[in-house]
């Protein structure tokens, strides 16, 4: 998704990560002192997060001691863009970057050479979507023929799935015409009339809702984009090949904290220490789900539509980009 920062955040962050209670909960995580435990070969992790509700598992797995007990150090760092992070990974400036699906297909098209280490987030209702306001008189999705849409990135979730849904209601996919506005300025540009409509995810959906009296023109995730898988994360193959014990121990913590996360109160609970929301905005939140595995079909869709949609020249097997304990599961 690329997704932008939002940095006021971040003294939040390090402020309650300075809470984190390693030995909670010790006795059911990986890790967690067995000296039959595979040596760790680089465990301390730099890993890239937004400032979304995906995350949450992730922060969650932090602040519990989730990755402490499996004898990794996690470093949290904000990322400023899907496509900066996917970068930081070749550079060596992150071990694991956060992303939409769509941006971690684009760079292995490219030649970026990724490994899945796991999904983050799955769309539900109103968990992405299409926000306008009332005074914009755009209340019906075919009501414009050729509608200004924001979208926080160019070419990645927000126009797959905003052609997708506009294409199913009778646009033309050629007559929208997107418009690249970080999500935190996506606000200002609907007040302004720049736009007639914003793509936008979760919590700034409910944030346009409150600021502005903003609604849902329609639902990002409806169609072909139900339940679509929305982002992950990703190392480089080279750091993948050469620390396996070390990514096996971040991808079997992380499954546990996106079962967790299946309790929606615990999600909602934690997004007001990262994601710039007060308690009572986290409560009206929408929230999609957590896959607690990297399931090849479901990622196919995602690839198999890009290239439906011309994002991608040829057929991405997303199979290949999973850890190769995973490839044939």
């Amino acid at each position: 998704m690329a997704i932008g920062a939002v940095r006021r955040t971040a003294v939040a962050l390090a402020g309650a990560l300075g809470l984190v209670a390693s030995a909670a909960g010790c006795s059911m995580l990986p890790g967690s002192g067995s000296s039959s435990s595979p040596t760790l070969e680089h465990p301390a992790l730099r890993v890239g997060y937004e400032a979304q509700v995906d995350v949450a598992p992730l922060y969650m797995a932090v602040k519990s001691g989730l990755f402490d007990a499996a004898g990794l150090k996690i470093e949290l760092v904000q990322e400023n863009s899907d496509q900066d992070a996917i970068k930081q990974l070749a550079g060596g400036q992150l071990d694991v970057a956060f992303a939409t699906h769509v941006g971690f297909f684009k760079a292995e098209a490219g030649g970026a050479q990724l490994e899945l280490q796991g999904e983050a987030y799955q769309a539900g209702t109103d968990t992405m979507a299409l926000v306008t306001l009332p005074s914009l008189g755009y209340n019906n999705p075919i009501s414009k023929p050729a509608p200004k849409i924001a979208v926080n990135a160019d070419n990645d979730l927000g126009v797959l799935t905003t052609k997708s849904v506009l294409d199913t209601a009778g646009v033309q996919q050629n007559k929208i015409v997107f418009s690249t506005i970080p999500f935190t300025d996506m606000i200002t540009a609907l007040q302004n009339r720049t736009v007639d409509a914003a793509w936008m995810v979760e919590p700034f959906i409910t944030k346009a809702e409150q600021q502005l009296g903003a609604t849902i023109l329609t639902d990002a995730a409806r169609g072909a984009t139900q339940e679509f898988p929305m982002t992950g994360y990703a190392s480089s193959k080279k750091f993948a090949d050469a620390n396996p014990n070390t990514m096996a121990a971040f991808r079997k913590a992380l499954q546990q904290a996106q079962e967790r996360a299946s309790d929606r109160l615990e999600v909602q609970s934690v997004l007001k220490d990262y994601a710039g929301v007060d308690a009572a905005t986290a409560d009206l939140i929408s929230v999609g789900d957590f896959p607690t595995t990297l399931n090849a079909v479901r990622l196919q869709r995602v690839a198999d539509m890009m290239q439906t949609s011309g994002m991608l020249l040829n057929r991405l097997d997303a199979q290949s980009m999973l850890p190769p304990s995973q490839q044939n599961s």
